[in-house]
């Protein structure tokens, strides 16, 4: 039975509730979002399952204040989630270059520490 306040087919995945419990801050939230866009750009290592974990993270974090990204990003994830086809992807792809390229490595690198302890640890 679907959830009101959900729309994701992931609100049920152990990593929402892990996320609705985890303290996750402006930094973490542009974290997510932009693992988001690298798994929706095809250039992600992680492996399906973990993934689908990453995504339904970014379902409940996503309305959560950030510093990098405005809501655009939200409608252009979702906009590729339903239809990715070209355009909606080269729109993915820019925000994924810009994400990348304003995130420093280190700050990422402790983002995904924190994934792998809390989902996959």
């Amino acid at each position: 039975m679907p959830h009101s306040h959900n729309t994701s087919p992931d609100a049920d995945h152990p990593a929402a509730q892990w996320a609705t419990e985890s303290p996750f801050g402006p930094v973490e939230v542009d974290c997510t979002t932009a693992v988001a866009l690298k798994i929706l750009d095809g250039k992600c290592k992680m492996l399906p399952g973990e993934k689908r974990a990453v995504m339904a993270v970014y379902d409940v974090v996503k309305n959560r204040p950030g510093n990098l990204f405005e809501t655009d990003v939200h409608t252009a994830i979702e906009n590729a989630r339903q239809i990715p086809d070209a355009d909606n992807l080269a729109i993915i792809h820019h925000l994924r270059v810009r994400a990348e390229a304003e995130i420093p490595k280190p700050v990422m690198k402790s983002y995904k520490a924190m994934l792998r302890t809390g989902l996959f640890g």
